[in-house]
């Protein structure tokens, strides 16, 4: 099947006034904007840590120190409690975040290799513990909604978070689940399903960048009847990739996944950060051996 093209989002408005107003300062500041190289990477108050290499997004750990704590299903609302992991620098302001579900009769530490792989790129991640083992894609998006709003109201960490750049991601319903939560909540900045299952196999109406993950030999959400509707469904006009692992089955995510970890945090830069940098990562669509299928919403 031959990949269609579609368009990376452009920052939006706000963004661009806020990058704008940057760039001018700092053009004052040194007299032209053209004597700074580093002006241009100042210009995006949302990029965090050292320029990109398919070395730095492939690593085990990135450039963040993180630390990480429990949360109690006693003391929140709305999702079953899970674990955080923040950057624990101060340095460099505030950090986007992101909320991520595992998937049907699973528990977090199916996934928590992605937890501090995540945050030492520079995010604060939460990963939910669900409401019980059988909750469907519908409540999980909810419940992935609760958390995030957890994150930046009442969390010991909402000082670390910018309340304007969060996402969803998860695995099997919860990656169904961050289909419905990108649904509910267009203002999310990146969605990342990862083989994920849902019955409700058209999102015409999602506008949030959505990167679907799934598996070639995934016998439990085929990708024929679940990814990749899915992926074709959403509209051409919004940021969209389709991934698909060679050969992988359901359960690729639950151990630690080179491939996945690069383009999940690739696009979380991407959308999140507003980070061009990465986007020499996703566009054009990766040739990568380790890829079965790849389709990307790229320029011209």
């Amino acid at each position: 099947m031959q990949p269609p093209t579609v368009t990376l989002r452009p920052s939006r408005p706000g963004r661009r006034l806020a990058k704008l107003a940057a760039a001018v300062t700092l053009a004052l500041a040194a007299g032209t904007a053209a004597h700074a190289p580093a002006s241009a990477a100042a210009a995006n108050p949302y990029e965090r840590g050292p320029a990109p290499t398919e070395a730095s997004i492939e690593a085990a750990r990135g450039p963040f120190a993180t630390s990480q704590f429990s949360v109690s299903s006693l003391s929140v609302t709305g999702f079953g409690g899970g674990t955080v992991y923040y950057p624990t620098s101060t340095a460099e302001g505030t950090f986007g975040a992101v909320a991520i579900s595992p998937g049907y009769t699973a528990r977090w530490s199916s996934l928590d290799w992605l937890g501090p792989r995540i945050a030492s790129q520079g995010f604060v991640v939460i990963g939910i513990e669900t409401n019980t083992l059988y909750d469907q894609p519908s409540s999980r998006g909810r419940q992935l909604l609760a958390a995030l709003d957890y994150l930046t109201q009442r969390s010991s960490v909402r000082d670390r978070i910018d309340p304007n750049r969060l996402a969803v991601a998860g695995h099997s319903m919860g990656g169904g689940g961050s289909l419905e939560a990108a649904d509910d909540r267009p203002s999310l900045q990146a969605a990342v399903p990862i083989a994920p299952w849902n019955l409700t196999k058209s999102w015409s109406g999602l506008r949030v960048p959505t990167m679907i993950v799934g598996g070639e030999s995934d016998s439990i959400a085929p990708v024929s009847s679940h990814s990749i509707p899915f992926y074709t469904s959403i509209p051409a006009s919004a940021e969209k990739a389709y991934l698909e692992l060679n050969n992988a089955s359901h359960f690729f995510p639950q151990t630690s996944n080179t491939t996945l970890a690069k383009y999940m945090i690739s696009w979380l830069k991407r959308f999140v950060d507003d980070d061009t940098r990465y986007e020499q990562f996703l566009c054009p669509a990766p040739d990568d051996i380790t890829l079965s299928d790849s389709r990307h919403t790229c320029p011209h």
